[in-house]
């Protein structure tokens, strides 16, 4: 697997997340989004993205990409990119 490439498309799927409000992406807390990408090199990658609380519910919520290939050792461990978002709408960490 193309880890630049992953760490891209995760960061591309993330993007739309972080356009959304805090409530929304709370609502979306303990759901699985399940999206497929090409990448540029035509590799098809699996996109699993989460909304889980960071440390206690209704605090910050943390949105998290985990991207694979479906071949390689990737799959048992994705690579994974997250963010994390305040209920101020602010975004933590950043």
């Amino acid at each position: 697997m193309n880890a630049a490439e992953a760490t891209d498309i995760a960061e591309t799927v993330l993007q739309a997340y972080r356009q959304m409000r805090y409530d929304d992406l709370a609502r979306m807390v303990d759901e699985t989004v399940w999206v497929r990408k090409f990448g540029a090199t035509g590799a098809v990658y699996n996109v699993q993205v989460q909304a889980f609380w960071d440390a206690q519910p209704r605090g910050n919520v943390r949105v998290l990409a985990a991207v694979d290939d479906g071949k390689s050792g990737r799959v048992m461990c994705p690579l994974t990119c997250d963010f994390i978002i305040a209920p101020s709408g602010e975004f933590v960490g950043e």
